[in-house]
């Protein structure tokens, strides 16, 4: 995406099956399931890089002696500095004597880390900035082991204000923070009638002191307490928690939003945010890694079983689009072929694009999420072209004028040809506070390979993933791209149009910063039609005061075709003061083909306005309402 947009988490969970010993006799390391929790944050790091998070439960631990540990860092690199600290310290613990790996109880004892439960995060700051009291994971603490409660997840809720005021409700004094907070004090207070529920009712049966808690914990039904909780969710969520017990438990949405993937064997049970990530850690074929169904939550109890149940009324699938287009790593293999498939559905637009100019067209692609999707597009093109070519080569030979300068005609000089154009040079510093100064930096972020086109004679075909605002063209790739002097420039967008703002874990809320939304408005404004923006503002209120279900905001692209609205989007992000007199043209994938080679993630709400939620649906409004009015900030 050549447009940075803040996305997304990652989260990893890890429950040992075996004590330490085992794994220290298998393996020769006590730490395999601290080892494993950092390889499935690392292999996710795509997911999250403002901050890192980890936490421990330990079982079995004597009454006196902690048992629950959480480390976080907001720094650069937060991830590594984790493990490379928590690491260290236990070297010097080793080296000092007071641990011996080959004896796992004293790893246990004195290494916070040498537990059997682990949960990590990795955070991008869509909300609540980036110091420490926003990372995850967030805990909620108590002299009772059933009763702590560490949370993370990769997630937004669209109604963190109905949650807080359920809160209020119940008697509580949250204070208004984020939707983890929330969510914390929701689950926690859930935890809390449980525990007690069952303390009460064991109680009376005259049981006390250490029996009482084991049978506690025995019978703590996390489930119901998700369920209970989970009753005024509105958003999209994959959530991880840890009780102090031992008990752990992954919760995904109903509508099945936020991905989730889970790997058991007779040693480990593993979640995580993606299922390659799985597959690479713990060596496993690709049917032993199962999604978590949506609108389940999975248990693990302190005992090691393991149960997943419904804890909402399911909605229709509406696994969120972006994955398949950008966020995920690319190296599933679902995901690649979809990726594949994407560009490949953009070869009728291409071709069209360059009037089927094979000999003189370049094909490239913007780094680095895009590279997969231009392998597509290429392996389109060149079964085009190869169909082409046998057709001239039956017709040649059938009038008898096959020979080989006509082969070396069709084969090779009209052959699709591709070349490494653009290179990320560096990662820009924002240390400059001067906007001019900052955009003449961004300028430098990409480079070319000089030579790699015919100055005046080809097209400049480059293929991005997705085009929220546009941005990055304006200010610098559109302008390296003219340094070639190619006689056309064409970029491919293989994401339809962004035109609506998303509320379930991306941080494109804001409508006046997406170039389809300009485009728009700019068209409307031209055409003396700004009486439809003051009717959808208009509209947009009613329906915001009422709860309503109607997205407004589609009215404002109703009038415009696709190629209408690109047609504009071109105008506006071809660079200014250049002496480069080339055409440019951005294309945008189809919807109809995005739902082809994306057949089972329908969450297509940042092209259609088709939300899963009815959350969704007052960010939308009131996302218009603030661009009206000229409001900062998030729309929920």
């Amino acid at each position: 995406m050549s447009d940075k947009i803040t996305h997304e988490c990652g989260v990893a969970l890890v429950r040992l099956k075996k004590p330490l010993s085992y794994f220290q006799e298998k393996y020769g390391s006590p730490l395999w399931g601290f080892t494993k929790l950092f390889l499935l944050m690392e292999k996710q790091h795509n997911r999250g890089q403002d901050g890192a998070g980890v936490a421990c439960v330990k079982l079995d631990v004597p009454a006196g002696e902690p048992y629950m540990f959480r480390e976080r860092c907001v720094k650069a690199n937060p991830l590594d500095k984790i493990f490379k600290t928590l690491l260290a310290g236990y070297n010097a613990k080793v080296d000092a004597g007071t641990i011996h790996p080959e004896f796992a109880e004293t790893v246990k004892k004195h290494f916070d880390f040498g537990g059997e439960l682990f949960v990590g995060h990795l955070r991008y700051g869509t909300s609540g900035g980036y110091n420490m009291s926003s990372c995850h994971p967030y805990f909620r603490r108590s002299s009772w082991p059933t009763r702590n409660l560490a949370l993370c997840g990769n997630f937004n809720m669209t109604n963190t204000a109905e949650l807080n005021e359920t809160l209020i409700a119940l008697g509580q004094h949250p204070i208004f923070a984020t939707d983890t907070q929330a969510l914390l004090e929701k689950i926690g207070f859930y935890l809390d009638e449980e525990h007690e529920d069952l303390y009460r009712s064991l109680r009376s049966t005259g049981m006390k002191g250490v029996e009482m808690s084991r049978k506690i914990s025995e019978d703590l039904d996390i489930a119901r307490v998700i369920t209970r909780s989970a009753q005024k969710w509105d958003g999209g969520y994959t959530l991880c928690g840890l009780i102090g017990n031992g008990d752990a438990f992954v919760a995904r949405d109903p509508s099945g939003i936020r991905p989730c993937w889970h790997f058991e064997n007779d040693e480990v049970v593993a979640f995580a945010s993606e299922r390659a990530p799985l597959m690479t850690v713990f060596d496993a074929a690709v049917e032993e890694v199962k999604e978590v169904a949506p609108g389940h939550v999975v248990v693990v109890k302190r005992n090691g079983t393991v149960k997943s149940s419904a804890f909402t009324a399911p909605l229709p699938r509406a696994s969120c689009s972006f994955e398949r287009i950008y966020f995920s790593r690319g190296n599933d293999l679902d995901i690649y072929k979809d990726r594949k498939a994407l560009g490949g559905k953009l070869a009728d637009q291409v071709l069209k694009a360059v009037n089927n100019e094979w000999g003189n067209t370049v094909f490239s692609f913007i780094p680095n999420t895009a590279e997969v999707a231009y392998y597509g597009l290429m392996h389109a093109l060149r079964e085009r072209r190869r169909d082409e070519v046998k057709k001239s080569i039956m017709i040649a030979a059938r009038e008898g004028k096959l020979d080989e300068a006509t082969l070396d005609d069709l084969i090779l000089r009209n052959w699709p040809r591709g070349e490494k154009v653009v290179s990320k040079d560096i990662k820009l510093r924002t240390f400059i506070g001067q906007e001019s100064m900052r955009n003449q930096l961004a300028s430098h972020v990409y480079d070319i390979t000089y030579g790699s086109v015919k100055a005046g004679e080809d097209n400049l075909v480059c293929v991005d993933d997705s085009i929220v605002r546009g941005t990055t063209l304006r200010k610098s790739i559109l302008r390296i791209l003219a340094r070639l002097n190619p006689k056309k420039i064409v970029i491919v967008s293989t994401a339809p149009q962004i035109r609506y703002p998303d509320c379930y874990g991306i941080d494109m809320s804001e409508l006046g910063k997406f170039i389809a939304f300009e485009a728009a408005i700019s068209l409307l404004k031209e055409r003396g039609q700004t009486n439809v923006i003051e009717e959808v503002y208009q509209l947009c209120r009613e329906e915001v005061a009422r709860g309503g279900l109607v997205n407004h905001v589609r009215k404002i692209y109703a009038s415009f075709t696709d190629e209408e609205l690109s047609a504009r989007i071109t105008e506006i992000v071809r660079p200014k003061n250049i002496e480069w007199k080339g055409n440019v043209e951005v294309i945008f994938q189809k919807i109809e083909n995005l739902h082809a080679a994306v057949p089972e993630h329908t969450g297509d709400w940042y092209f259609t306005g088709k939300y899963p939620t009815p959350g969704g649906y007052r960010v939308v409004n009131q996302a218009f309402l603030n661009f009206y009015e000229k409001g900062d900030g998030r729309s929920y």
